[in-house]
């Protein structure tokens, strides 16, 4: 991997972490095109990109790392923050999760990941895993043709028709799982492909593609169930619940043009954004920034529940308290406080993920040499 590709990769990880993170805030970074439009299948088109064919003909090397990786890690994880959920008990007077279980700590995770409701977000990683492994195995196979229209047209096929099949199948557990796995396997596949096919072939990214992807995207604003340009997250669809709503193509096409957007807003901007240290860290810190943004937003909203009759805090934010759904997602004032919010939550978990990364180095040396 040459150095200019592995730093615009590290940049357009970092783009992607911080559109999960202003999703949960409720904002768009890119205006029209919203986060919770393409921010996961942003992700997967960046594991596809980073997919190397040498993992075709070493299959045990390619599950040891994606373990080591993706699993061990979570599972740390879910270990750290069961204790505190357990340790809040006494605190909100309710288990925040599913009741703890074998079931819960080793299964749910693969079904849907909300067993333990701080760590939330961390739902992408068995999903991801159990992705990454599906594609191994059906690039092996399609490699026996020796074409790739023929793979090309297949993970297609998935993308396009996975919204209307679930439209049409029952919504068990086990079924939702093999629909999150075949619409993200198009995202995995295009950005395999577009590193394999497009990325040194063809610009992509000239003026008036820049202008053919507005256009597309205004027209897909028609659709929008929840009209609302100035709040910034219509076209959502909920890919952990399997939440598309009435459409059936709509949500594969915004995550079409919201990837593009992404990469070239990477693109043009990396010339001037290489050498910043905090974009660096946030790109090599996603994983830590997914598990712990939440935690954070919740100990702000906390903090700032238990204050809120103090002056400041009034003559401020007025007496204001807006609430999605439960207690993890409450934010305190959200008009006035939701940036400030996006920029504690950032720093602090990018910093908090590189003294992880810190102290493992001291405690496991060898590991990581």
């Amino acid at each position: 991997m040459d150095k200019n590709f592995s730093g615009q990769m590290t940049l357009l990880k970092a783009l992607a972490i911080l559109l999960v993170v202003s999703g949960h805030l409720e904002f768009s970074i890119f205006g029209m095109f919203p986060p919770y439009s393409f921010q996961l299948a942003l992700f997967f088109f960046i594991s596809g990109m980073l997919f190397k064919d040498k993992y075709l003909d070493n299959v045990s090397e390619y599950f040891t790392r994606r373990i080591k990786s993706l699993l061990v890690p979570y599972f740390a994880y879910e270990a750290v923050y069961l204790l505190i959920t357990i340790a809040l008990v006494p605190v909100v007077g309710e288990f925040l999760g599913d009741t703890p279980s074998l079931k819960s700590f080793f299964i749910t995770p693969f079904l849907n990941g909300h067993q333990l409701l701080l760590c939330a977000p961390l739902w992408f990683v068995p999903q991801l895993f159990m992705t990454m492994i599906t594609f191994l195995f059906l690039l092996r196979l399609f490699r026996k043709f020796d074409n790739e229209k023929y793979s090309l047209i297949f993970f297609t096929i998935l993308g396009f028709g996975t919204i209307p099949l679930w439209k049409i199948i029952p919504h068990t557990p086990l079924a939702l799982v093999v629909i999150r796995t075949t619409f993200s396997l198009f995202f995995v596949y295009l950005g395999y492909y577009y590193v394999k096919f497009i990325k040194d072939r063809y610009d992509i990214f000239t003026p008036k593609w820049l202008g053919g992807i507005i256009l597309f995207q205004s027209f897909l604003w028609l659709f929008n169930r929840d009209f609302d340009p100035y709040h910034g997250i219509g076209l959502s669809y909920v890919l952990v619940w399997g939440r598309f709503d009435e459409q059936l193509i709509v949500p594969v096409f915004t995550s079409l043009t919201g990837i593009w957007v992404s990469l070239f807003a990477v693109k043009i901007l990396y010339p001037y954004l290489k050498d910043v240290k905090l974009l660096q860290d946030i790109g090599n810190s996603t994983y830590h920034i997914m598990a712990n943004h939440l935690f954070v937003m919740y100990i702000i909203t906390s903090l700032l529940f238990h204050y809120a009759d103090s002056p400041i805090l009034l003559k401020i934010t007025g007496s204001h308290v807006f609430t999605r759904g439960d207690k993890i997602y409450s934010i305190f004032d959200p008009v006035q406080m939701t940036y400030l919010y996006f920029v504690i939550v950032v720093l602090s978990t990018t910093y908090l993920a590189k003294l992880q990364k810190f102290l493992y180095k001291k405690i496991f040396p060898q590991k990581l040499s």
